[in-house]
């Protein structure tokens, strides 16, 4: 059985002001508490060079991109390991649910026979990364939303 991370969370900003934080990655070193660096092309088979922070000091992590639908959906996963023994794959989706509001689900999955391995290690590190960030996204995105209806 897979280690699962998912959070869903309503977000009041318009779900194009989602979309532009999470697309934004040159920002996120701004916002962003658990990948304090990303970049890509978003184009699918395309690479992420990203800097995630699990421990005290940001590692350098290369991922690939598996879908974008632009406004909607952003997926990625690591290189399976072979003979199966670890794989992952994570996910940002975002829905508009009326004027003003999203609703935005992160997700995220490891799986593999080395995965019990690594959940342990590092799996309330995960935990908390994950939460920091859809937390974090949340937070950028509102404040987004409200700067510029004030404007």
């Amino acid at each position: 059985m897979p280690f699962v991370i998912e959070k869903v969370i309503e977000i009041a900003a318009p779900a194009d002001v989602v979309w532009e934080v999470i697309t934004d990655v040159a920002r996120y070193p701004e916002w962003n508490p658990f990948q304090v660096e990303l970049q890509t092309s978003f184009k699918p088979g395309d690479p992420i060079d990203m800097q995630v922070k699990l421990l005290a000091r940001p590692q350098a992590q290369r991922e690939w991109v598996t879908e974008f639908v632009p406004g909607k959906r952003f997926a990625y996963r690591m290189k399976p390991v072979p003979l199966n023994a670890l794989s992952s794959q994570r996910s940002h989706d975002v829905e508009a649910i009326g004027p003003g509001r999203t609703r935005y689900r992160s997700y995220f999955h490891l799986k593999g026979w080395l995965h019990p391995v690594v959940v342990g290690l590092l799996g309330g590190k995960l935990q908390a990364g994950f939460a920091g960030m859809t937390a974090a996204l949340q937070k950028r995105a509102e404040e987004l939303a409200r700067q510029r209806k004030a404007a």
